[in-house]
């Protein structure tokens, strides 16, 4: 099995809102916006994308998008929701083809040990936490979930384990109780479709 990263994302969708500014590094701004990806099952992820301020321009509210880029993450210090952020960095915009797509291709290494249960309806289901290195010592961590099958395979892994995966980026809403009462939260995650075996790779274009 190859042991090259990847971390490539392909979506197309609506933009659900004008982007708006994010933060500056480096003298560069970014801006921040939803886009809304349909599933086929007619269910919809609404994913958080992050783009520098030279393709700006390419974005308006409404408007479809195809954007191909990396799943980045980052550590969510405010206190409020998950401890880990995380955000599709665009790295190439184009108008929209009318073909809404999700895909993500990633390999890295396990870094927590997998998670495996059943649901009450006795369908397996595995956590897992991979680690993806980007250039100058980072990486982002990015959290995937498995179904079946899947789950049951992934549920074998352990920590420093290679992994290569096709999978979904998708949003989920769930519920988390805090001193203040019931908050409704959305948290990010990778759905995993296929277990992806000798798949050539290259470097991630940073």
């Amino acid at each position: 099995m190859t042991t090259q990263i990847r971390n490539e994302v392909l979506l197309e969708g609506v933009a659900l809102e004008t982007p708006s500014l994010s933060h500056e590094n480096h003298s560069t701004r970014f801006y921040r916006f939803p886009l809304q990806v349909p599933r086929l099952s007619g269910q919809v992820d609404v994913l958080p994308v992050l783009l520098p301020e030279p393709q700006l321009a390419q974005v308006k509210e409404g408007a479809d998008i195809r954007i191909q880029g990396q799943l980045r993450s980052f550590n969510n210090r405010s206190g409020v929701g998950s401890r880990l952020v995380l955000t599709v960095y665009a790295q190439r915009l184009s108008p929209g083809l009318d073909e809404p797509c999700n895909q993500i291709l990633l390999s890295g290494t396990l870094c927590k040990p997998p998670v495996f249960r059943r649901t009450p309806l006795g369908r397996s289901i595995c956590d897992l936490m991979l680690a993806v290195p980007r250039k100058y010592g980072r990486a982002d961590y990015l959290p995937v979930i498995a179904w079946g099958q899947l789950a049951v395979r992934a549920g074998r892994l352990q920590v420093g384990d290679f992994l290569a995966l096709e999978g979904r980026v998708q949003s989920r809403t769930y519920h988390k109780v805090t001193d203040l009462g019931t908050e409704e939260r959305v948290a990010y995650e990778v759905s995993m479709m296929h277990l992806l075996e000798n798949a050539p790779a290259e470097e991630p274009e940073l």
